[in-house]
This record gives structure tokens, C-alpha cells and sequence, in this order.
């Protein structure tokens, strides 16, 4: 029997607080991941169909667009957190806290899960996109039955990828004052020097990346044909 007292003094005191904060992370990634998931896939999707030979081929903009996001994908998350701080407090009322995170993680988020959709629906055949258009078959339609459901595996792939990300940046977050594991770990693990917080901190998230993984992989080869 596991002596978790002698091993994890401090995780056992300090349970409550563990699990506090594993519930900010939750409600971190979980806002902020849907809010990003809207955004990035529209914008995923609003690359695709305005690019050269797309739907609504539309160049200016397309390239406009692109640049923006790359300009913002460039940013390392820390200092985009540090850049925005005037922006969220003017949009949330604090640049700290769980509404102080969220806002930051979309915005740092957003940029990446748009390039991967982007990736994910330009593996759509060509050729089924130029039949469909042949038969007379509407843009929208087009779009939302056929580049879309073609590449649901992808997207799939691309949403487990960007929350495993979230994580990761819920962790940054915590940093700088954002709550959650990172934040926790930091004031105990790392300032007071108890190292069975930062062990089993690391590991909850482990475990968080890990089943996440092997969600999306299940889903993905279920809608793979």
C-alpha cells in the first residue's frame, strides 16, 4: 500500500488547492478552447476558399490575412500575455486571474488552429471540390458538405492538437498570474521547493495531454473512410 502521506506530504496537505486549481485549468482550456475552435476554424476555413483557384478566390485579402496571422503565430505566448495586458484589462477588467487568461489564450491560440484547419481541409481532393462545381452544385454547400466533411479526420487531428496546446499555455499562464496547475506548481512547487507538487502537477498534466490524445485518435479513425 502506497504511503501517500510519506511520499506527497505536501500534496496531501494541500489537496484542496490541487484540486482548485486543476479546476481553473479546466475551465481555462474549456472556454478558451471553444471560443478558439469558432474563431480558428472560420478563419481555417475563410483562408481556404479565398485563396488562389478557391471558392471566393479573393488574393488581397487572402494575403492580408495570412500576414496577420503569421504576425501573431510569431509572438512567443509569455510576451503576447505581457502585450496584451492594457487590451484585456480594457476588455475583461483585470489581466489577471482565470478572465485575465482566457482572453490571451484565444488570442495566442487562434492564429495556430487557423494555419492547422487551413492544413487539414486543403487535403480535400481538388478534383470532388471541381465535380461538385461542374454539376452545379452551390459554393456554401460545397463548403459545408463536401470541404468540410471530407476533412473531418483532419480537423479532428487539429482540434486535439490545439488543446493539447491550450494546456500548455493555461500552464504559461499561470506564470503570470493566470491560476491553474502552472500557477500552483509555481508558488509551491518551485518558491517554497516542495517537489512532490511539481511531480504530481506534471503528471496531471501528462495525463490530461495523454487522454486527450487517444480521444482524438479514436474519433479521427472512426470518421476516417
Amino acid at each position: 500500500m502506497i504511503r501517500w502521506a510519506e511520499y506527497f506530504p505536501n500534496v496531501v496537505e494541500m489537496w484542496q488547492d490541487l484540486l482548485k486549481s486543476l479546476g481553473e485549468t479546466l475551465v481555462m482550456v474549456g472556454i478558451s478552447g471553444a471560443l478558439s475552435m469558432f474563431l480558428g476554424v472560420l478563419l481555417g476555413i475563410v483562408l481556404v476558399v479565398s485563396a488562389e483557384g478557391g471558392l471566393y478566390e479573393n488574393k488581397g485579402f487572402n494575403s492580408v490575412t495570412g500576414k496577420l496571422i503569421n504576425v501573431f503565430r510569431s509572438i512567443p505566448f509569455v510576451i503576447l500575455i505581457a502585450l496584451m495586458v492594457p487590451f484585456t484589462r480594457l476588455v475583461v477588467g483585470t489581466s489577471i486571474g482565470l478572465r485575465g487568461a482566457i482572453l490571451p489564450m484565444v488570442v495566442g491560440i487562434v492564429p495556430f488552429i487557423s494555419r492547422v484547419m487551413e492544413q487539414a481541409l486543403c487535403e480535400v481532393d481538388k478534383g470532388v471540390i471541381e465535380a461538385a462545381r461542374a454539376m452545379g452544385i452551390s459554393k456554401p454547400y460545397i463548403v459545408v458538405h463536401i470541404l468540410i466533411q471530407e476533412s473531418l479526420p483532419g480537423i479532428v487531428r487539429a482540434v486535439v492538437i490545439s488543446f493539447i496546446s491550450l494546456i500548455g499555455f493555461s500552464a504559461m499562464a499561470g506564470a503570470v498570474g493566470g491560476g491553474g496547475l502552472g500557477s500552483f506548481a509555481i508558488r509551491y512547487g518551485y518558491a517554497r521547493y516542495m517537489l512532490d507538487i511539481t511531480v504530481v502537477t506534471v503528471l496531471i498534466l501528462l495525463l490530461m495531454v495523454n487522454v486527450l490524445q487517444g480521444l482524438g485518435n479514436f474519433i479521427a479513425k472512426k470518421m476516417t473512410h
